[in-house]
C-alpha cells in the first residue's frame, strides 16, 4: 500500500486525477477498453471534477460501475448514489456503457444482473473512500469479508447513516435509509488497482484504524493493506492521527 499525503483537497484530487487516467489510458492501450469502479460521496467531489477535467480521455471505451446505492431511495433525490454519478460523471463524459444500481427496483434482481456484467471481465481501476466508521462501500463495520458474491444487501448502522446527515445529503437521521446495495469486500479486492480518496480531518481516526491497526472487520476498509496495488490519497488533515506520516506532496520546505 502506498500512501500520499496533500496540503489541501484540490492538490490531493488532481493528484489522483492524473493517476486514475493514467490507469485507464494503461488499460485502453493494452485492451481497448477500461473498466472502472467509481464512488460517491462528499470526498469523491473534488476528484470527479479534477477527473472529468483532464483532457484528450477517449471515455467512449470505459464501462462503469458503482460501488453501492441506497435501498427505497428515488433516482432524482439528492442523495441519490444514481443521481450523482449521471451528474458529475457520465454526463460530463459523455460515458455510454454504464451499470448503476437500481435501488427502487427489486435488490435481488439488480445485484444478479449487475453482478454478471461486472464478472464478465476484470476490473482495471476503483475508486474509493473511507466511511468515518471505517466502511468501504457501504460494508458497515463487522463486514463480511469472506463473501464471493460481488454486491450484498446490507443494513446501515447510525454510525454510517450519520455521517450522510451530518454532510448535508439528508434533513435527518429518519430520513437516510437503513438497507443498501453495496459492492462487497471480495469483489473490491478484485480491481487491479485501487485508489482510495480520504480528506477531512473527520476521516482522521478511521484512516488511523484502517491503515495502521490491524486487518479487522470492524475497520472494514483495513482490508486494503492485503491489496497489492493500491495508493491512498490523504490531505494533512485525515493523516493527522498517523504514527508514521509520508512526506507531504509538492512540499519543498521539508527537511531531509
Amino acid at each position: 500500500m502506498k500512501i500520499k499525503v496533500f496540503d489541501d483537497t484540490l492538490s490531493l484530487a488532481q493528484a489522483a486525477a492524473v493517476h486514475a487516467v493514467a490507469c485507464l489510458r494503461n488499460a485502453i492501450s493494452r485492451r481497448g477498453l477500461a473498466r472502472v469502479i467509481a464512488a460517491t460521496g462528499t470526498s469523491q467531489l473534488e476528484f470527479l471534477a479534477a477527473l472529468t477535467s483532464i483532457p484528450g480521455m477517449d471515455w467512449r471505451v470505459v464501462e462503469l460501475f458503482h460501488l453501492d446505492e441506497y435501498i427505497g431511495l428515488p433516482p432524482n433525490h439528492s442523495a441519490s448514489f444514481r443521481k450523482y454519478l449521471l451528474d458529475r460523471l457520465i454526463s460530463k463524459t459523455r460515458i455510454t456503457r454504464y451499470h448503476l444500481l437500481d435501488g427502487n427496483g427489486d435488490p435481488y434482481q439488480v445485484i444478479d444482473e449487475i453482478g454478471k456484467e461486472l464478472n464478465a471481465a476484470p476490473i482495471d481501476v476503483a475508486f474509493v473512500g473511507i466511511g468515518e466508521n471505517g466502511h468501504l462501500a457501504f460494508n458497515d463495520p463487522p463486514a463480511d469479508f469472506t463473501s464471493e458474491s460481488p454486491y450484498l444487501i446490507v443494513e446501515l448502522d447510525e454510525a454510517c447513516r450519520r455521517q450522510q446527515v451530518n454532510e448535508g445529503w439528508f434533513s435527518d437521521l429518519s430520513a437516510v435509509p437503513t438497507r443498501a446495495i453495496s459492492m462487497s469486500i471480495t469483489q473490491i479486492l478484485k480491481a487491479k488497482e485501487i485508489i482510495v480518496i480520504a480528506p477531512d480531518r473527520r476521516k482522521a481516526n478511521a484512516v488511523k484504524r484502517c491503515l495502521e491497526e490491524d486487518v479487522s472487520p470492524l475497520a472494514p476498509a483495513s482490508i486494503l493493506q492485503i491489496h497489492a496495488n493500491t495508493t491512498v490519497y490523504l490531505d494533512v488533515h485525515s493523516a493527522s492521527l498517523l504514527a508514521d506520516v509520508p512526506a507531504v506532496e509538492g512540499r519543498k520546505d521539508q527537511a531531509g
